[in-house]
């Protein structure tokens, strides 16, 4: 399993490389044949009276992307929490794949795996001829990812996977991009065009 861990506001010790990594790798240890790879982001928050230190873990596992955050006022309580909410939607991922492969064949093999990063550079025409100062346009993150067809039911369990309000998807009946998302007085939405 290919592990990639970066830091924000925080310096990445040796030995917190090695307890996250461990930590890691035994909320994995069951189901090493379904992990590929992880991408792990330590983070501190800069304002002092916030005292919230944040791990989020995105595991990359046979085309679905699984994601769990955890904050807390320390960064080994949260790395604890985060690798303790891994195993727990690891699980329950294996079991609901296990049913769906009783059941039918799994057909979209490699769906998500592929995300990648694009900025945009800084605009090099920052001042113009009067030589006022004035700030870049905010830039955009994109992500690319290759999107099979899925069922409507399929992209409502990803969602549960990956801790966001919302998940975009390719629909199987008609190949058009649909957006499934959590409601606030709970149960599901769903954003299609006419």
């Amino acid at each position: 399993m290919k592990i990639l861990i970066h830091g924000k506001n925080l310096e990445l010790t040796g030995a917190l490389k090695e307890y996250t990594e461990a930590k890691l790798k035994k909320a994995t240890h069951h189901y090493k044949d379904i992990v590929k790879e992880a991408d792990i982001h330590l983070s501190v928050e800069k304002n002092p009276r916030v005292s919230f230190q944040t791990a989020e873990v995105t595991i990359f596992a046979n085309g679905t992307i699984i994601r769990a955050e955890e904050k807390t006022e320390n960064l080994y309580s949260s790395i604890d929490l985060v690798s303790n909410k891994l195993c727990r939607k690891l699980r329950k991922y294996k079991e609901r794949h296990n049913k769906t492969l009783h059941n039918k064949l799994f057909k979209n093999k490699h769906s998500y795996a592929n995300t990648n990063e694009v900025t945009d550079s800084i605009d090099n025409n920052i001042f113009n001829e009067e030589r006022e100062a004035r700030l870049p346009e905010p830039s955009i993150k994109n992500k690319y990812f290759e999107m099979s067809p899925i069922s409507l039911e399929e992209a409502r369990k990803q969602l549960d996977f990956i801790d966001h309000d919302f998940y975009v998807f390719k629909n199987k009946k008609n190949n058009d991009l649909q957006v499934i998302y959590k409601r606030n007085h709970g149960g599901y939405g769903l954003i299609q065009s006419k």
